[in-house]
């Protein structure tokens, strides 16, 4: 008897990491619920976010290209209730949950921290941290109550900042060293479950964000981060997907409580 397709709720998912973890677990056989805030540049973008969001387009496309197999869905990680609602939705589409990948995040900062303006961490702390945080609330008892927890996968995207200082980024650091130590928490809560969490570092990764942190830096183009990446290249998200798609995999039991440095041998 041929197993039932996985299915996997995904945040951030109208672009960049978000939109290619998409793509990389339909081409797996998965069914997944796609969600995004799709506050593009309107007035729900978090305070202190200096550049475009994705639309409700750029995720209508990311559903697109993969008919029947992806649900997408309008929602604010910020909001615990809107992530309760959207892990529901997930197993009433689909008849359960396998996987949750939370990849919803934003950038601001360009200052030393004692020049930040407090919105800074405050929306880094709501939407990065938070975010997670709720996600992971809302969708881990699906997982545990689901055909196959030992399959249950949370996977949290966290970044090379999780783990390094880096320069004028003294928010965006904290936020992802605290989405590591979130997650590191999970997989202890989580302990002899079958479900497990792990937290994936990307490097420097062709997206908007990464376009918005150069323009911090007052560069016109990113490729210059590259410099920071042993493979002295900028990685596409297709690649940090990949290796989020592992993670969600029955095999990616073995990575439980693991921070994966998806980074290009980043350096610093």
């Amino acid at each position: 008897m041929t197993a039932p397709p996985r299915v996997a709720l995904v945040t951030g998912a109208a672009r960049g990491i978000g939109a290619a973890t998409v793509h990389a677990l339909c081409d797996r056989g998965y069914r997944v619920l796609a969600l995004d805030s799709c506050a593009g540049d309107g007035p729900d973008r978090p305070p202190g976010v200096g550049y475009r969001l994705a639309d409700r387009a750029d995720l209508d496309a990311v559903a697109a290209a993969h008919p029947g197999q992806v649900v997408a869905r309008v929602a604010d990680v910020r909001d615990r209730a809107a992530t309760d609602t959207a892990a529901a939705a997930a197993v009433d589409a689909f008849g359960r949950l396998d996987a949750v990948v939370a990849a919803a995040a934003v950038i601001a900062g360009g200052t030393p921290l004692w020049e930040a303006p407090a919105e800074h961490l405050d929306t880094q702390w709501d939407v990065d941290v938070r975010g997670v945080w709720n996600t992971a609330a809302s969708c881990v008892p699906h997982l545990l109550g689901g055909p196959d927890p030992s399959g249950g996968r949370f996977v949290a995207i966290a970044s090379a900042a999780g783990t390094r200082g880096l320069f004028h980024l003294a928010a965006y650091n904290a936020a992802k060293h605290a989405v590591v130590g979130l997650v590191k928490g999970l997989a202890a809560d989580l302990v002899a479950t079958g479900v497990t969490a792990v937290a994936v570092s990307p490097g420097s990764t062709r997206t908007s964000m990464l376009d918005a942190t150069a323009a911090l830096y007052d560069l016109d183009d990113p490729e210059p981060l590259a410099s920071s990446q042993l493979v002295r290249r900028l990685l596409d998200p297709s690649e940090v997907a990949a290796a989020v798609a592992f993670c969600c995999s029955h095999e990616g039991a073995v990575l439980n409580g693991s921070v994966v440095a998806a980074d290009g041998g980043f350096a610093g």
